[in-house]
């Protein structure tokens, strides 16, 4: 019998039989291969994610990588046996936002998978085939099920618009911030700086591309053009906007805690600074992470540090926020 992860409520989870729901029309049930870990998980287990944003019962897992077995009506049969990974915003596509393409506006309401919806701590996800994005033959689903993680950085990415020879740094060391080093790589910067608190994340930065590690409590340079942040903290912020130049721009990709000082106005404006957030990734973010991986440009599996059993997932949820270094990407196998 198969089974599924599913938190009751917050700090209550069962391991519940799963039985695959098999797809209406315009849906697809994918078998699911491996499904990542990160701190919003913990959050939903914890009962700390804001009110809106979670609902429980609740199976989690929004990073995901798996096969599609079955197909509903209106669905092309050519999807079945295809390795593919999956959008998580259920957005209504009919508002003026999702016509935009602006997908994680959508107005009609937060909707996500491992959120609101079902998530793939079970052997299959069933969802809407139009959140699909099909990977090549020869990919590896393991290191695609990071792939989530990756395209809200290459939304973050793209809305940087790093140009070929500027100078361009990240902030923060985790999963996020070692993806946007890979694209802002990617895109031949003069320079590429890394700033984080972990030494210990030094080599990894490096032998994703980046020129030079720092930490915050060093002496750090200014004068870049582009800064993507990825820590989550205010203090982080504000350590990413006193890298840029005047009229540099600023991607924040991370969420503080709620109440947290931010960036100073002032500043901003004085030094006319371009700032951008990022909250998921909508369907040109989900397509140029596809492409990159496709082609090489995106080595995930060095993050990967942890693969455990669907049965050990308070295991899993505990070495996620236990704050060892040795630990990275946990990811859970059905």
């Amino acid at each position: 019998m198969s089974t599924a992860v599913v938190i009751e409520a917050p700090g209550e989870h069962r391991l519940a039989s799963h039985k695959p729901r098999l797809p209406e029309a315009g849906e697809a049930l994918v078998r699911v291969h491996a499904v990542g870990i990160c701190g919003s998980d913990r959050e939903v287990y914890q009962g700390n994610r804001p009110e809106g944003y979670v609902r429980y019962p609740l199976t989690p897992g929004h990073e995901w990588s798996g096969t599609v077995e079955a197909v509903g009506t209106w669905v092309p049969t050519t999807l079945v046996g295809r390795k593919v990974v999956g959008e998580g915003f259920r957005n209504c596509q009919v508002c003026d936002r999702c016509h935009a393409g602006e997908t994680t506006l959508c107005t009609a309401g937060y909707e996500e998978t491992g959120f609101t919806q079902p998530g793939a701590m079970a052997a299959t996800l069933t969802l809407p085939a139009r959140l699909l994005h099909v990977l090549p033959d020869e990919a590896d689903l393991t290191a695609a099920a990071l792939l989530e993680p990756a395209a809200c950085i290459a939304a973050a990415a793209l809305k940087a618009n790093a140009r070929p020879g500027e100078r361009v740094a990240v902030v923060g060391t985790g999963t996020l911030g070692m993806f946007a080093v890979q694209f802002l790589k990617a895109g031949s910067p003069a320079e590429l700086l890394v700033v984080g608190t972990r030494p210990d994340r030094a080599k990894l930065s490096q032998d994703f591309g980046a020129s030079r590690f720092l930490t915050r409590d060093e002496e750090l340079p200014d004068g870049f053009d582009v800064v993507i942040e990825t820590a989550g903290s205010a203090s982080a912020a504000r350590t990413a906007a006193s890298l840029l130049r005047r009229g540099g721009r600023l991607v924040l990709t991370g969420i503080p805690a709620p109440g947290a000082e931010g960036l100073d106005p002032t500043d901003l404006v004085v030094r006319q600074l371009e700032v951008h957030t990022v909250f998921g990734a909508p369907p040109d973010a989900w397509a140029h992470t596809v492409r990159a991986f496709g082609a090489g440009l995106l080595d995930p599996l060095p993050l990967v540090t942890h693969e455990l059993p669907l049965a050990e997932f308070p295991q899993a949820i505990d070495l996620v926020g236990s704050g060892d270094p040795k630990v990275g990407k946990v990811l859970l196998r059905p």
